[in-house]
């Protein structure tokens, strides 16, 4: 079934898209420009190597063109072609689906224009061993797609751009030029391949995960570190321009400090004395595991704040009114070290949506930090089992899996406070307005394999708990500053009772926040789940839309051997790998199979997809 699905979904694509030219005129003369100032004008490249405006990039044999079986330009290799000119990166760039450029080995000059960073879809690039001077743009960063980049053996100066937003980088070449400053922050748990070698580059080498030597950074006397066995100087003390006191100033200094402390003391004191005196009067003592509130301070209720209309923006103080701050427990992060209970109540907060689970607001504290707080009410469980749930889930660390920074239980409330995630969810990537955003099938797989290594990490080390995710799906997928994916709400949600195979995503299970595990069939639930998600990124349709059932759909597709019809047409118009998308379709319909027995294991799963996504960078040409 595998190998028809294969052989006959290119054809399906022929008969079912419109036949279509390769590159349009205005991309075919941009392509001219950019090969003639990258040649310096040598009227013989034209003959020699076939650019010309009367043939086509795709069906004629331009050289060093690739359109990888696709209509569109997706690879341009010029290497040791003897170029001299300068590169135009606003016109080679012109191709929207370019994915490797690659100047190795030539005499071009100039710097590298900012308009790089138009080349989204860009994965590989290669200027390597040329003249190229100035500094290194920041729009190179913007190319969150980027896989392998080098600029070695070239004049560039100045400061390497951060370079923490291009998460997925494998290779990093950048040794014998001038650069200079800290090396940037990169993410060393995937990169490979790099060396910053004969430069001028200052201050500590970062943590590279042992996994590079001290030739990757030799030649930059101002490194310094243990690879390097050079020892980092320590931090300046502070200035002493207050040190040429007379004897008689410095025991007035001291003398002052003194007395303050003593006057502090006081204070504090002070406090406690009024703050035990008050203790009986504002708060009932916690007695048989049971929390009860008495506080004399008057509630503020949720319609107090809504009187000019339907606003979203309220105090946090509707949550629960008169809870005390002892219940917040703050677990260990840098984001909210000293955060109190009251600070969520003074706090303005928007609500964000509603679900039969509970509600999610978006909420801004006193110093400007963003949070998200999950309200999760009537769920009958006790505080006992919610806390020791949430603090055995915190003690798993991913670094694509949102922990909570806090949580708070009482009898009829539980809140759970997470670092609020400014760049959105899945959902909205794949189903809201993206504002030009390129979302392509390499950064699609990207995805897919990210969530995937991620949920099968969290189950091995949950898997004796019991704790599986219990509602994955695309709207709690949400991507941190460096648009990597990440799996938020880890672990709030247990199926109680039998799984019924979980056919469509309706509300006749029964569910449960944060109950105890009834059943091994959540770790299954999480498998269909991600299957689903698999789905939306292969069809960019929506889950479920008036009637319309994803998993039903794409069943009944494949079962009729219209395959083609499932993929979303954005990834067929760029001229993704057929082959990879059929074998991603394939996992997707093993994770949504009807028996959940039949399910894969989410660890075969990431080995099943990290194998197409290293197929796809094969294809992509991987050294060229």
């Amino acid at each position: 079934m595998d190998r028809i699905l294969i052989w006959v979904l290119p054809i399906l694509i022929f008969l079912v898209l419109p036949k279509s030219n390769s590159e349009d005129e205005n991309v075919k003369k941009a392509l001219l420009q950019f090969m003639e100032k990258l040649s310096a004008g040598h009227e013989q490249n034209d003959q020699n190597w076939g650019w010309d405006i009367n043939s086509d990039p795709c069906n004629s044999t331009w050289k060093g063109v690739d359109c990888l079986g696709s209509q569109n330009v997706k690879s341009i290799v010029l290497n040791k072609f003897n170029l001299t000119g300068i590169l135009d990166a606003a016109s080679v760039c012109t191709a929207k689906s370019l994915l490797v450029l690659s100047l190795k080995e030539n005499n071009i000059s100039g710097f590298i224009p900012d308009e790089i960073g138009n080349c989204k879809r860009l994965s590989h690039l290669y200027v390597g061993g040329n003249r190229f001077t100035g500094d290194i743009p920041d729009t190179i960063s913007q190319l969150i797609n980027l896989k392998r980049l080098d600029i070695s053996n070239n004049n560039f100066s100045g400061a390497l751009p951060d370079m923490s937003r291009v998460s997925g980088l494998l290779t990093f070449f950048a040794e014998n030029n001038q650069l200079s400053g800290a090396i940037p922050d990169f993410d060393f748990s995937y990169i490979k391949e790099f060396s910053v070698a004969n430069n001028n580059f200052s201050g500590p080498i970062p943590d590279v995960k042992s996994k590079f030597g001290a030739d990757s950074f030799t030649g930059n006397p101002e490194l310094c570190g243990t690879l390097l066995s050079k020892a980092c100087p320590p931090s300046p003390p502070p200035s002493k321009k207050g040190s040429k006191h007379s004897s008689a100033d410095r025991f007035l200094i001291f003398s002052g400090y003194i007395l303050l402390a003593v006057v502090l003391l006081l204070l504090f004191a002070l406090y406690l004395f009024k703050k035990n005196k008050s203790k009986g009067e504002t708060v009932r003592v916690v007695k048989k595991g049971k929390v009860a509130n008495a506080s004399k301070e008057p509630s503020r209720t949720s319609s107090e704040s809504k009187t000019g209309g339907n606003r979203s923006e309220y105090s946090i103080t509707s949550v629960e009114a008169g809870t005390t701050s002892s219940s917040l427990v703050v677990l260990p992060n840098p984001v909210v070290k000293d955060l109190k209970f009251e600070d969520l109540l003074r706090a303005p907060a928007e609500l964000l949506g509603t679900g039969k689970h509970g509600s999610l607001y978006k909420v801004m504290l006193d110093n400007a930090t963003i949070l998200a707080l999950k309200r999760i009410k009537d769920l009958g469980i006790s505080a006992e089992d919610f806390k020791s749930r949430i603090q055995r889930i915190d003690q798993v660390k991913h670094p694509r899996v949102l922990p909570p920074v806090a949580f708070y239980c009482s009898k009829e409330e539980k809140l759970l406070v997470y670092e609020y995630q400014q760049n959105g969810s899945l959902f909205k990537l794949l189903h809201g307005s993206r504002n030009g955003q390129v979302f392509d099938w390499g950064s699609r797989l990207n995805v897919a394999a990210s969530i995937a290594e991620s949920l099968a990490y969290m189950h091995e080390q949950l898997q004796e708990g019991g704790i599986a995710h219990g509602n994955l799906k695309s709207t709690n997928i949400l991507f941190n500053n460096k648009m990597e994916p990440c799996i938020s709400e880890y672990g709030l949600i247990v199926v109680q009772g039998q799984d019924q195979s979980f056919l469509s995503q309706s509300d006749s299970f029964k569910t449960d926040a944060l109950g105890r595990n009834v059943a091994n069939s959540t770790f299954k639930l999480d498998v269909y789940g991600f299957g689903v998600v698999l789905l939306e990124l292969l069809t960019g349709k929506l889950v479920q839309n008036n009637g319309f059932d994803l998993a039903s759909w794409v069943h009944s597709v494949v079962r009729e051997e219209w395959t083609a019809e499932v993929f979303d047409r954005a990834l067929i118009s760029e001229g993704a790998g057929e082959e990879r998308m059929v074998n991603l379709l394939q996992v997707a319909l093993k994770c949504i199979n009807p028996s959940p027995n039949e399910r894969p294991g989410t660890n075969q799963i990431s080995a099943m997809i990290n194998t197409i996504k290293e197929d796809e960078e094969r294809s992509i040409i991987s050294d060229p």
